[in-house]
């Protein structure tokens, strides 16, 4: 049992809806309207501030957690963090969010050459610290019906409940398109991406998180393969899943709402340094960042 006391605060910018807690694991998601932008969820501290020296033995543990629990994590030189993670902050000031408490971020690469996930604890006047990075694969541009995956900041918000894959078959190709019955799908919503159709075209894609088929499309994770989402393998998907690394909406709005209840895994154990956010930004593309901010 993690002796970190319980926090859980997190700001939210969201698009609103609900979706059951399951559905068959095709490779589409939903297709619903476009939801409409509304205020942020409160989301209220469930306990004391927890100090340096929990947040550095917290983020130790879900260091060597993520190590026990995930095969294939990437080695990281320390000299590219820096780097890494001023692409972060950028995106996190263009979308006008500021790191107010310690929370872990999923920040992905979607550069072609790079195709990375890293789990990031973000501090507000403290060095950034690495949780794990593991190979992912976003958008897949030039086949019908793939998008590149947008880039920015997406909250993962309790207006929009997540499901959990089937694991039923495709008709047209046969795969499990969100992995196998239970693999969770962290629904972000409807959001604007490249639409390498026509020039300077842009279309709106469903945004998620999920795993893949493991026996004919996990293999692919690490180069562009998706349809605009980000792909994870079935080992992070329980990562992400059982140590709620951006769940604190989620366990929050728990405690009154069954929905999430039956979302989460009874078995869990939530880390108290939970986010809400999921950052994309591209390698390849020049991003502005602070140059006195310290990650």
């Amino acid at each position: 049992m993690r002796s970190v006391p319980l926090f859980l605060a997190a700001s939210l910018l969201i698009l609103g809806g609900s979706q059951p807690t399951s559905r068959a694991a095709d490779e589409a998601l939903p297709a619903f309207d476009a939801y409409p932008a509304i205020a942020d969820d409160p989301v209220t501290p469930l306990g004391a501030e927890p100090t340096p020296l929990d947040i550095d033995a917290e983020a130790a543990e879900l260091r060597a957690a993520m190590a026990r629990e995930v095969p294939g994590l990437l080695a990281v030189p320390t000299q590219s963090e820096a780097a890494w993670n001023r692409q972060v902050a950028a995106q996190l000031v263009a979308a006008g969010r500021e790191i107010d408490h310690p929370q872990l971020i999923v920040t992905v690469d979607r550069n072609p050459e790079v195709q990375q996930l890293r789990i990031v604890l973000a501090r507000q006047g403290a060095p950034w610290l690495l949780v794990g990075a593991a190979p992912v694969s976003t958008g897949e541009p030039g086949l019908t019906g793939h998008y590149k995956t947008p880039v920015g900041v997406f909250a993962h918000t309790r207006r929009i409940i997540d499901y959990r894959a089937e694991g039923t078959y495709s008709r047209r190709r046969h795969i499990r398109g969100l992995g196998v019955r239970g693999m969770r799908v962290w629904d972000f919503g409807w959001h604007t991406t490249e639409d390498w159709r026509e020039p300077n075209g842009w279309t709106r894609i469903r945004l998620a998180i999920h795993a893949t088929d493991p026996d004919t499309l996990e293999h692919r994770i690490g180069q562009p393969a998706s349809k605009g989402c980000v792909h994870v393998s079935a080992a992070l998907n329980r990562f992400l899943d059982r140590h709620g690394i951006i769940d604190a909406s989620y366990e929050q709005a728990a405690h009154t709402d069954g929905r999430y209840r039956e979302l989460l895994l009874s078995d869990r154990t939530p880390t108290p340094l939970a986010g809400t956010m999921m950052v994309v930004f591209d390698s390849g593309q020049t991003a502005a960042a602070d140059p006195s901010a310290s990650y």
